[in-house]
């Protein structure tokens, strides 16, 4: 089959952000499938392509992808409207490209919930075969967070879910909750297949050199973040623990954030009103070299803001990564992820917003080295038992092929 891919924020692993896509596109090449990626150009990541923009758009072969990104620019410090025009325009180019390109199937991948227009052009006006895949749940997780408020927004935004959902022959949740919300819509059960985001053992679990950013030893116990800083992920959790440690006197603890976001420049004002020197701040890197530094980590923080929408209608990128790496994982939100956690015992499922608690559970972290070492023994059997990319990207592409309109 020739497939019409959209993600419009798409990244080969040479970028800093989630590479779900590249890998899932790679096991279609491999299952003998065709591949034409649509994206746009995202702030941390890096599509592989060199050329200049012509009339806005430039085109090439990556790694047996053949990739479209048009010249819309995204960052997750835009702002609301600027990103509101980014999505339009995007959502615009592509269902141009889906009315001209040839192709067998068009498939859509969430944020944001508007690159799944292309896949209603596709499915109404061309009779393609359209599957969807949903990341988040719009406009129920913006809405909770208080990010969009307007009723006539939060309106359409919910039209425009219900004709997705509704338009697709199947779609694709990666959370237990995010399947129960595609169902709760009014789709049947057997349209939806879960697939969460996989663990890169090929990446995270590989023969790495080891190393830490200057200023943090090699005894110290080194709680790692990795990831956008943002509203959602309500870091302010993490300067409050470690305002905890500093006031208990853990000078042997610390907690490395890494990447980039709208919030970041706010937290680095905090940490050094507060003289918080136990937090460190480091500029986004690509994953071969957060396999090295997550190799010679101890643990890592699956951070959210505490919105119950999070709890079973997320699957993020950093928890699967921390437990390919064989890390121990510190969450602080209730969930599915809190609940494999205490199950499989590879970490600590601490409450929300309960700085005491979050520092304690590093003070023993620190404390127990060894059995810190057979969490992470849990971590790394886990991954490999449940949630090896393969394995998933399998169950992924077994689901477009047997797409039928």
């Amino acid at each position: 089959m020739n497939i019409l891919y959209f993600h419009q924020h798409f990244s080969t692993p040479k970028g800093s952000v989630g590479t779900r896509s590249y890998e899932m596109a790679q096991r279609l090449l491999e299952r003998g499938h065709a591949v034409t990626m649509v994206c746009g150009s995202y702030g941390g990541g890096d599509t592989g392509l060199t050329t200049p923009f012509v009339n806005s758009r430039r085109s090439g072969v990556v790694d047996g992808i053949n990739i479209i990104e048009l010249d819309l620019s995204y960052s997750n410090s835009d702002g609301f409207v600027k990103r509101a025009q980014t999505f339009l325009k995007f959502a615009w180019a592509s269902v141009r490209i889906a009315l001209t390109e040839k192709y067998d199937v068009v498939f859509a991948t969430t944020t944001p919930l508007t690159a799944g227009i292309p896949g209603i052009f596709a499915r109404w006006l061309r009779g393609k075969p359209f599957v969807f895949e949903v990341r988040d749940l719009w406009p129920e997780l913006p809405k909770a967070m208080g990010v969009i408020t307007n009723p006539v927004v939060l309106g359409a935004m919910s039209l425009l879910e219900w004709a997705t959902y509704h338009s697709a022959h199947r779609l694709i949740g990666l959370s237990p909750g995010i399947v129960e919300g595609i169902v709760h819509r009014g789709i049947k059960k057997n349209k939806v297949e879960m697939v969460p985001n996989g663990c890169d053992l090929n990446i995270f679990n590989a023969d790495v050199e080891a190393w830490r950013p200057e200023g943090i030893a090699t005894s110290d116990l080194l709680a790692i973040f990795a990831g956008t800083h943002g509203i959602a992920n309500g870091l302010d959790s993490l300067l409050d623990a470690a305002a905890e440690l500093k006031r208990r006197g853990r000078t042997d603890i610390k907690l490395l954030l890494i990447g980039q976001g709208k919030l970041k420049p706010t937290l680095m004002e905090r940490a050094k009103r507060e003289q918080l020197d136990n937090v460190i701040f480091h500029d986004p890197i690509n994953k071969r070299k957060l396999s090295g530094l997550m190799a010679s980590a101890d643990v890592g923080l699956q951070l959210l803001a505490n919105i119950p929408a999070f709890y079973f209608g997320t699957s993020p990128n950093k928890f699967f990564d921390y437990i390919s790496a064989g890390l121990p994982v510190l969450n602080n939100y209730p969930g599915w992820l809190a609940g494999m956690i205490s199950e499989h015992q590879c970490g600590f499922a601490v409450p929300p917003q309960d700085a005491g608690a979050f520092a304690s559970a590093l003070e023993r972290a620190a404390d127990d080295r060894p059995g810190l070492k057979l969490m992470g023994a849990n971590a790394l059997q886990l991954a490999e038992r449940e949630f090896d990319r393969t394995l998933l990207s399998n169950r992924f592409v077994d689901w477009l092929e047997r797409v039928t309109p």
